[in-house]
């Protein structure tokens, strides 16, 4: 069922688990863009449909990651809609307000997912010689991994990391053959940037 053909594209196939998960992909960040916290309830089938996406496509650092991805949903559905009364919005004070990282926690956040990366890559090159690319993938996969995180504590630099995961993702895609996916990706980035020009201003008033 998931491997059916919807249709061709520069003469490569998308499948309905593409068409999937690309619509639960970009209702999600455009949801999270958008400061709403129903994005996590999307954010759960979105995690499901990847899953299966990955799995299709023999991305096994992106497919590792989705359970950990759903570990962090549940954590950030519970702080967007459990503030502590220093970290309220000014507009709700049932959610939390969008917040920044210290100079530090940006540099040990920058370097830790280039280690984690890297080490990551090494591992998975031995242990999964199938991945066509183990060290672009799970360099994707770090930067996920570190961008679900700073937005589920309502970072709003997140959405410069999710910028970067979007180039790679492009990238990889490209390099596996994909032509739907790179398209995709760029709507991302579109919704990137108005979204983090949109936490921006959500920071400055403390919503």
């Amino acid at each position: 069922m998931i491997d059916t053909v919807i249709f061709t594209l520069a003469g490569r196939p998308v499948l309905l688990i593409d068409l999937i998960s690309s619509l639960l992909g970009l209702t999600c960040v455009f949801l999270a863009g958008r400061n709403s916290k129903y994005n996590f309830w999307v954010g759960y089938l979105y995690t499901a449909a990847l899953f299966f996406l990955f799995w299709n496509r023999n991305l096994y650092a992106s497919l590792l990651l989705q359970p950990v991805s759903l570990a962090i949903n549940v954590l950030g559905h519970y702080r967007w809609t459990h503030p502590k009364p220093e970290e309220q919005s000014s507009q709700d004070s049932k959610s939390l307000r969008v917040g920044t990282l210290s100079p530090a926690a940006a540099v040990i956040c920058a370097a830790g997912t280039l280690a984690v990366a890297g080490l990551w890559g090494f591992t998975l090159d031995k242990l999964f010689p199938a991945d066509p690319h183990p060290y672009l993938d799970c360099l994707v996969t770090a930067l996920i991994l570190l961008a679900q995180l700073l937005s589920s504590l309502k970072k709003w630099e997140c959405w410069i990391v999710w910028l970067l995961v979007n180039i790679t993702q492009i990238i990889l895609h490209l390099s596996v053959g994909n032509v739907f996916m790179p398209i995709v990706c760029g709507l991302y980035l579109v919704n990137g940037l108005w979204s983090l020009w949109t936490w921006v201003k959500l920071y400055q008033k403390k919503a």
